[in-house]
C-alpha cells in the first residue's frame, strides 16, 4: 500500500501530502490524476498530481476537506498508508511553445495549475498566473506559483491579501494589457472556470478548463463524469480531464455535480456520530 513520507498543513482543511508511488512518479504528466481510496469501505476520489519525482518515487497530492471521504483523507499524516491509489490517468495536458500564456487557479484550483505553469515555463513560455481565495488564509502555494510565473498576480474576495476581487478581475485586467495572449487555462470552482471562459470568448484567445465531476472508476466504464462539450458526450476521466472552455455545457456541469449532495451531508452527519478522528 502506498506510504505518506511527508505531509504538512497548507490551510485550514487543505493537506499536501508526499506519496511513495514509484509506478506512478514514472510515467505521470502535468494534467494528469490518480484514483484514490482510503480503505475498503470509502469510496474512490480523483485527486490531481501536483508533482511527481521520478527519481525518488512519490507523487504530491493537495486534498481539501468536502466530504466524508476527503475528510478521512486530509487527517492522513506522514507513516500512514493509502488501501489504493491508481494512475496517472486522464490526457496529458498539450503544452508546447507559444508565447504568452495565463494560468488562473481559484481556491484549492492553484494546486493542479501549479505543475502546468511550471511545465509552461520550461518550455519557453512566458507564464502569467493569477491566484486567489476567500481569504488570506486559505490561499495555497504562493511561493510556489511565483517561482514559475513571470509575473503573479493575487486575489481575494475579502482584501485580507492581494489586491480585494476575484481572479476573473485580475484576468480582465490582464486581457486589456497584454495584446498576444497565446491561451489561458482555468482551474477552480464551476463558476470560476465558466466566468473565465466568458471573459475570453470576445477576444478569441484558446481557453482550456480542467473539469472534475463525479468519478467512481476513472476508467470510463461508470459514465459518472460524463460532460457535453461541443454537443458531444465526454467522459472527464479518459477524454480530459482538460477540456476547451468555450465549448462546455457548464449548466448541466454545475446540476450534475449536485447529484449526491444529500447523501454526503447524511454521510457527514454519520462520520460526526461515530468519528474515525485523530489527533493533529
Amino acid at each position: 500500500m502506498p506510504l505518506i513520507v511527508e505531509q504538512r498543513i497548507l490551510a485550514p482543511r487543505v493537506s499536501w501530502l508526499r506519496v511513495a508511488a514509484p509506478e506512478v512518479a514514472a510515467k505521470a504528466e502535468p494534467g494528469q490524476f490518480v484514483m484514490v481510496r482510503l480503505d475498503e469501505k470509502a469510496e474512490r476520489i480523483p485527486l490531481t498530481i501536483v508533482e511527481a519525482d521520478r527519481e525518488e518515487g512519490t507523487i504530491v497530492l493537495v486534498i481539501q476537506e468536502v466530504g466524508r471521504s476527503t475528510a478521512d483523507l486530509v487527517r492522513l499524516r506522514a507513516g500512514d498508508t493509502i488501501r489504493d491509489l491508481l494512475g496517472p490517468l486522464g490526457r496529458p495536458t498539450e503544452i508546447e511553445r507559444v508565447g504568452t500564456v495565463v494560468c488562473v487557479g481559484g481556491g484549492i484550483g492553484v494546486a493542479p495549475i501549479l505543475p502546468q505553469a511550471r511545465r509552461h515555463r520550461e518550455v519557453g513560455n512566458r507564464v502569467l498566473g493569477i491566484i486567489g481565495a476567500q481569504t488570506k488564509e486559505l490561499l495555497i502555494l504562493e511561493e510556489e506559483m511565483r517561482a514559475g510565473c513571470e509575473r503573479l498576480l493575487v486575489t481575494t474576495d475579502d482584501g485580507s491579501y492581494g489586491r480585494k476581487g476575484l481572479v476573473t478581475d485580475a484576468l480582465a485586467e490582464l486581457l486589456a494589457e497584454e495584446q498576444a495572449i497565446a491561451s489561458v487555462t482555468a482551474i477552480g470552482p464551476v463558476p470560476m472556470m465558466q466566468a473565465v471562459a466568458e471573459l475570453t470568448r470576445p477576444y478569441g484567445i484558446k481557453t482550456i478548463v480542467s473539469l472534475n465531476p463525479i468519478m467512481v472508476d476513472g476508467s470510463g466504464m461508470c459514465g459518472s463524469c460524463r460532460v457535453t462539450v461541443a454537443g458531444a458526450t465526454k467522459f472527464a476521466c479518459v477524454d480530459g480531464p482538460e477540456f476547451d472552455g468555450h465549448a462546455v455545457d457548464f449548466v448541466e456541469l454545475r446540476r450534475r455535480q449536485s447529484f449526491y449532495r444529500e447523501e454526503e451531508r447524511r454521510a457527514v452527519a454519520a462520520a460526526g456520530e461515530g468519528c474515525r478522528c485523530r489527533n493533529a
